[in-house]
């Protein structure tokens, strides 16, 4: 699924990173690459620190992306990558991150909601992050308890820590072995 999750930033990344002049065109692979990585990397780190809630709610399409805290981590982090690792201008950078990443991870969500695309599937991108730890939960069904209103109190929180635990566990560990290999290997090992 890696090719996929790569193919879509390749179509949203035309009018972003391809036709924009403040991206040297021997960089716009470079600056794809590193927008996937971006959302790997930080979908992972949500679930290791603990954000099920929020990854699940992003990925099951129950929160509007453009508003999305998550989404706008991973902005932030992607931007911080095309500043310090492009030398972008920062106006440039900022509107680079603010449009592709949303753009592409609701594309993501879309395609991971539709139940005719077998390419995406919920189960398949968080047994990725999380090293496979999430292998046997029924995250479908799981979504549809959250879409159901787990949330009685109204707080926001869904109160399932077992299985934050085991993502977040999961998450953490895929982090540790990824370490020592490189983040290609990780990324195939998300979307392979």
């Amino acid at each position: 699924m890696f090719e996929q999750l790569l193919q879509l930033v390749q179509e949203h990344a035309q009018t972003a990173v391809v036709n924009n002049p403040a991206v040297p065109n021997e960089q716009n692979q470079a600056v794809v690459q590193a927008a996937t990585e971006s959302i790997t990397s930080s979908l992972q780190q949500e679930l290791a620190n603990g954000n099920t809630a929020g990854v699940l709610s992003l990925l099951g399409g129950q929160a509007d992306t453009n508003a999305n805290p998550l989404v706008n981590n991973i902005s932030n982090n992607f931007l911080d990558t095309l500043l310090k690792k492009f030398n972008l201008d920062k106006g440039a950078a900022s509107q680079i991150a603010g449009s592709l990443i949303p753009a592409v991870l609701g594309s993501l969500v879309n395609k991971t909601n539709d139940p005719s695309n077998k390419g995406f599937s919920l189960d398949g991108i968080l047994g990725s992050l999380t090293g496979g730890a999430s292998s046997g939960l029924d995250l479908n069904g799981i979504l549809g308890k959250l879409k159901g209103g787990l949330d009685k109190d109204g707080d926001g929180d869904v109160d399932f820590n077992d299985l934050k635990n085991v993502l977040s566990n999961g998450a953490k560990q895929q982090q540790g072995s990824s370490s020592g290999a490189g983040f290609g290997d990780v990324l195939k090992n998300l979307f392979g």
